[in-house]
C-alpha cells in the first residue's frame, strides 16, 4: 500500500518521461539560480521545482545529486519569477523611478528542507563563495529586500533568520496572521490583502445557490482553526450546516499530508458542495484522494492559492472541473502576457529552467554537460504553446503580488534616495550606499497606487477590505485549464449588492445547466413545516403538514402561522381565505323547510281557530272553556310564527325578541293549559261546598292564572334584559370557512331559568291533568292535556343535551325544531280529537247524541 502511495503522485505531475529525465536533473545538479545585474538587487526565493525520492530507501534530505529522485515542475511559481523580471525591466526603463540606479535580481529555488534553504539564504546574503553567518563579502551591489513565498512555511523559517538582521522581507503568498506577529517578524511585510471578508463571501455564495449542506476541508493548524471558527459562526447565522469537517494534518517539510480519517463517511456524504480552504502544497494528498475516487459530481469551492497544473492525470474527466474559486480582484497587466510569450532560451540563455522546458515540451536537442538546448527545435516556440492546465498565461495572484512587491521596494528605495539627497548631499557619480534596515520606515508607510489603479499597502493594520473575483475552473476536455470570471464579491457594498454572479456562465461538474442541490433534507413546500430530527443538525428535518387552520406560504418554515379568526386555511394550507358570514337564512334548504313548516302549522292553527269559532255553539267547543280554547289557539298560532325570528340574519332587535317572545308566548300557552286542568279539577275533584265550586267556575277564577304566570315571565325577562341581554355574536369555529352570525343568549343562567319556568308550568299542568284523567265527563280532555304535557316535557328535556352538543346553525335549527315540535304536540294532541268530531263525526257533536249516550250508560248494569 505504501508503494502505491509513493507512486500515485508521480503520475499526477507534469510529465516525468524517460526522454526528459536526464534534462530535468540539470536543475538539481547545477543548483538552479538566476541573476540579473544591477546596483541594487532584490533577492527572490521561489519553489520553482522540487526533488523527491522515488523509493522509501532514498534519503530525500540528500546533499548530493542522485538519479533516484523525481523532479516536480512548479510552473505556477516559475511565473512568479517571470513577474519579478518583468517588473524590474519596467522599472529600469522608467526614467522617473530610481534614476541613475539599476535594479537587479537574484532568483533562488527553494529546496526541500529548512537546512538547505537557509544555506542558500546565507550564500545569497554573504556571498556564495563564503556562506558564513554575520559575514559579507564586499561587492558592487546592495541587496535591498528578499521576496519569499508562496507557502507561509517558507516565509516563516526564512523570516526567522532575516529578522535577526532586520533585513526587509516581502511575502507574496496568501496573507497569514501568524506572519503578522511583530515580535517574531518585525521585518516581514505581506503584500497579499487580508482575507477578512472571505468567509462572508463564501457563505454569501452558499446562500445565493441555496446550498445549506456543505463539507469542509481545512488545514489542521492555527489558521485553519481560526478559519473554521469564522466559517461556522457565519454559517450558523445564515442557517448553513456542515455535513462533515475534516482537518488535514500537515507536517512541516513533508511532501505528503496524512490521509483523511473519515474517508467512507465523506465519500458517502449527501453533501454535493465541499469547501477546501488551503493551498495546493499543503493539501496535495487530499487532491490525490479526490482524483483517485473520481469525485466528479461534487462542486468544489476553493480559494485562489491552487496550482491546478500540479494535479494532472490520465483521466479525461477532471474532478475539479466546475470548481468555483475565490480570487482577489486585480487589474489586468496587459504587457505581461506578451513578456511571457517572448521569454525563451534565446532571450535568457542563462536560465536553465527555460532550456529544460524547451527540451521537454518542444523536443529540442539538449547538451547535457552545459544543460542547454541547441537550435534544432520547434521554431517560434513559446510558453503560450503549452496547454492551459500546464502553464496558465493569465497572471496568477502570486505573480501579481510579486509584481507589486517589486514596485513597493522600488518606490521605497526612491523615497529613501530623495531623503538622502535632501539631508546628505553626496558627490556626483558616487554610488548609492545604504543598509537594508534603513528601508523599513519607507516600506511601513508606503501606500502605493500602481500604474493600473490598484492599491498596495504593506502595513497589515492599514489594509482595507478587498474585492474578490469568483472564477469557474473549466477543464473539460482535459487540458483546457481556464479560469473564467463568473462573478464578484464586494464586502463594502450594501447587503443585497455584495454578491454579483452570472449563473448562466458557470459550467457545473454535473454537466447540467441546472444549479446542483446540496441539502440534507428536501425543502418543505408551502403547507408544511419543518420537524427537526433528534440528534441531528438543523438542516436535517422531516416535513409535517400544518395543523388545522394554520398555513405556511413559504418553503422551509419552522412554524406554521395560525389564520386570524376571521380567516380560514385553504385545503393546501398555503393561504388564509376570508371567511364568509353565514346564518340560518331563508334561502337555505334548512331555513326554507323550517319556514314553510312554521307558516304551515301557523295556518293550520288559524284554521282550527276558525273551526272553533264557526262551531262555537256546539257542545264539544263549549264543554272545555271556550275562552281558554280561543286563548290557547291564538297563542299557538303566534308560537308557530315565533321561529321566524330565529331565521334570517340576526339583528339586535331579533336577538332580544327571540328569547323573550318565545318565553312569553309559551308561558301564556302553558298557563292556559294549566288553567284548563285546574278548571277540570275544580269541577270534579274539589270537595268544597257546591256553592264555592259554582262560584269558582262562574267567576272563572282559574283564568287568573294566565296573567299571573305571564307577569312573572315578564318580570324574569326584565331582569334578563337588564343584567345581560342577548346580543349579536360570531361563531368562527363551528363551521369551516364560515363565520356564523348567531344570537348569544347573554346570560345562560337566565335562559335556563326561563326554560325551567316553562318546565314547571308544564309539569304543573301535567300533574293536574293526570288527576282528572279518569273522570266520566263526555268531553273530558284531561287525558289529552296530560299526554300533551308529557310530550311537551319530553321535547324540551331532549332539547337540552342536543342544544349543548351542537354548534352554529344547527343549534338554532334545533331550538326552532323544539319550538315547532312542542307547539305541534299541544295543537295535535289537544285539538285534533275535537276537530275530528267536529269535521268528520258531526253527529257526535249534538245534545241528542249526548243524551242518548248518557241514557244508554245508565241502563247498563
Amino acid at each position: 500500500m505504501l508503494f502505491s502511495w509513493i507512486f500515485i503522485p508521480c503520475f499526477l505531475q507534469i510529465p516525468i518521461l524517460a526522454g526528459s529525465y536526464r534534462s530535468s536533473e540539470c536543475l538539481v545538479r547545477m543548483n538552479y539560480r538566476l541573476n540579473g545585474k544591477g546596483n541594487v538587487v532584490i533577492v527572490g526565493f521561489f519553489p520553482a521545482f522540487a526533488a523527491y525520492p522515488l523509493n522509501k530507501t532514498t534519503d530525500w534530505r540528500m546533499t548530493k545529486f542522485t538519479r533516484d529522485i523525481m523532479i516536480e515542475f512548479k510552473l505556477r511559481n516559475y511565473q512568479c519569477i517571470l513577474a519579478m523580471m518583468f517588473a524590474i525591466e519596467e522599472i529600469n526603463s522608467n526614467p522617473y523611478l530610481l534614476p541613475n540606479i539599476s535594479l537587479g535580481f537574484e532568483v533562488n529555488n527553494v529546496p526541500h528542507g529548512q537546512r538547505k534553504t537557509l544555506a542558500k539564504l546565507f550564500g545569497s546574503l554573504s556571498g556564495y563563495d563564503c556562506a558564513m553567518p554575520n559575514y559579507r563579502i564586499a561587492s558592487e551591489r546592495n541587496t535591498a529586500a528578499v521576496l519569499t513565498g508562496p507557502s507561509w512555511a517558507i516565509s516563516e523559517y526564512i523570516g526567522t533568520l532575516l529578522d535577526l538582521y532586520k533585513f526587509p522581507q516581502l511575502t507574496f503568498g496568501p496573507f497569514d496572521s501568524l506572519l503578522s506577529e511583530q515580535r517574531r517578524f518585525s521585518s516581514l511585510y505581506q503584500v497579499a490583502p487580508k482575507d477578512t471578508s472571505l468567509t462572508v463571501g463564501i457563505v454569501s455564495l452558499m446562500l445565493h445557490f441555496h446550498w445549506i449542506w456543505v463539507g469542509l476541508f481545512l488545514i489542521d493548524d492555527d489558521k485553519g482553526a481560526q478559519t473554521l471558527s469564522d466559517l461556522r459562526s457565519e454559517m450558523d447565522k445564515n442557517g448553513i450546516c456542515t455535513a462533515f469537517v475534516e482537518m488535514i494534518v500537515v507536517i512541516k517539510g513533508s511532501y505528503f499530508t496524512k490521509s483523511w480519517k473519515n474517508q467512507v463517511q465523506i465519500l458517502e456524504s449527501s453533501s454535493n458542495v465541499i469547501i477546501i480552504y488551503g493551498d495546493s502544497d499543503s493539501l496535495l494528498s487530499l487532491i490525490v484522494n479526490i482524483k483517485q475516487k473520481l469525485l466528479t459530481w461534487k462542486v468544489w469551492v476553493l480559494i485562489s492559492q491552487w496550482d491546478v497544473s500540479r494535479f494532472d492525470d490520465y483521466f479525461m474527466v477532471d474532478s475539479l472541473h466546475g470548481a468555483l474559486i475565490f480570487s482577489h480582484h486585480r487589474e489586468e497587466i496587459p504587457n505581461f502576457t506578451e513578456f511571457m510569450q517572448k521569454s525563451n532560451p534565446s532571450k535568457y540563455p542563462e536560465d536553465t529552467y527555460l532550456h529544460v522546458l524547451w527540451h521537454i515540451f518542444f523536443n529540442c536537442s539538449f547538451v547535457k554537460k552545459e544543460c542547454k538546448i541547441v537550435h534544432n527545435c520547434l521554431p517560434n516556440a513559446s510558453l503560450g504553446f503549452l496547454p492551459g492546465n500546464i502553464f496558465d498565461m493569465a497572471m496568477s495572484e502570486e505573480s501579481y503580488n510579486v509584481y507589486n512587491a517589486v514596485y513597493a521596494v522600488a518606490h521605497s528605495l526612491h523615497e529613501m534616495l530623495l531623503t538622502q539627497v535632501q539631508f546628505e548631499p553626496h558627490e556626483k557619480g558616487k554610488k548609492m550606499v545604504f543598509f537594508p534596515w534603513q528601508l523599513h520606515p519607507f516600506l511601513r508607510k508606503i501606500q502605493l497606487i500602481n500604474q493600473y489603479g490598484c492599491s498596495v499597502v504593506l502595513d497589515y493594520k492599514r489594509k482595507s477590505y478587498v474585492e474578490y473575483d469568483i472564477l469557474n475552473f473549466w477543464n473539460f476536455p482535459k487540458g483546457l485549464g481556464l479560469n473564467v470570471k463568473v462573478g464578484t464579491f464586494f464586502p463594502n457594498a450594501p447587503k443585497e449588492q455584495k454578491l454579483s454572479i452570472s449563473s448562466n456562465m458557470i459550467q457545473w461538474a454535473t454537466g447540467s445547466t441546472e444549479v446542483p442541490r446540496s441539502v440534507c433534507s428536501e425543502s418543505c413546500h408551502p403547507g408544511f413545516r419543518k420537524t427537526y430530527q433528534e440528534g441531528r443538525v438543523a438542516c436535517c428535518f422531516d416535513c409535517t403538514p400544518c395543523p388545522e387552520n394554520e398555513i405556511s406560504n413559504e418553503t422551509d418554515m419552522d412554524q406554521c402561522v395560525k389564520c386570524p379568526q376571521t380567516h380560514y386555511a385553504n385545503t393546501d394550507k398555503i393561504h388564509c381565505l376570508q371567511k364568509t358570514d353565514t346564518f340560518l337564512a331563508y334561502d337555505d334548504p334548512l331555513g326554507k323547510t323550517l319556514c314553510f313548516i312554521s307558516l304551515g302549522l301557523s295556518s293550520l292553527t288559524a284554521a282550527v281557530l276558525g273551526v272553533f269559532l264557526k262551531n262555537r255553539d256546539t257542545p264539544i267547543v263549549k264543554a272545555n272553556n271556550l275562552a281558554l280554547s280561543y286563548t290557547l289557539l291564538i297563542t299557538l298560532t303566534l308560537c308557530f310564527l315565533c321561529p321566524l325570528l330565529f331565521i334570517g340574519r340576526p339583528s339586535t332587535a331579533t336577538c332580544i325578541l327571540q328569547q323573550n317572545i318565545f318565553g312569553l308566548l309559551f308561558t301564556v300557552a302553558l298557563s292556559t293549559v294549566l288553567a284548563k286542568t285546574i278548571t277540570v279539577v275544580i269541577a270534579f275533584r274539589i270537595t268544597a261546598p257546591e256553592t264555592v265550586r259554582r262560584w269558582l267556575l262562574i267567576s272563572k277564577a282559574p283564568n287568573l292564572i294566565i296573567p299571573l304566570c305571564t307577569l312573572l315571565q315578564i318580570f324574569l325577562s326584565a331582569i334578563w334584559l337588564t343584567t345581560s341581554p342577548p346580543f349579536i355574536d360570531k361563531d368562527v369555529y363551528s363551521e369551516y370557512g364560515h363565520i356564523i352570525i348567531i344570537c348569544n343568549k347573554g346570560s345562560a343562567v337566565a335562559f335556563h331559568c326561563s326554560l325551567g319556568y316553562l318546565g314547571a308550568l308544564a309539569l304543573g299542568s301535567y300533574f293536574m291533568a293526570f288527576l282528572s284523567r279518569n273522570l266520566p265527563d263526555t268531553f273530558n280532555e284531561a287525558k289529552f292535556l296530560a299526554f300533551s304535557m308529557l310530550v311537551f316535557c319530553s321535547v324540551w328535556i331532549t332539547f337540552l343535551p342536543i342544544y349543548h352538543s351542537t354548534k352554529g346553525k344547527t343549534t338554532v335549527a334545533m331550538e326552532v325544531f323544539s319550538i315547532l315540535a312542542s307547539s305541534t304536540s299541544l295543537l295535535g294532541i289537544i285539538f285534533a280529537p275535537k276537530c275530528h268530531i267536529i269535521l268528520l263525526r258531526p253527529e257526535k257533536n249534538s245534545l241528542q247524541y249526548i243524551k242518548d249516550k248518557t241514557h244508554a250508560r245508565r241502563k247498563t248494569p
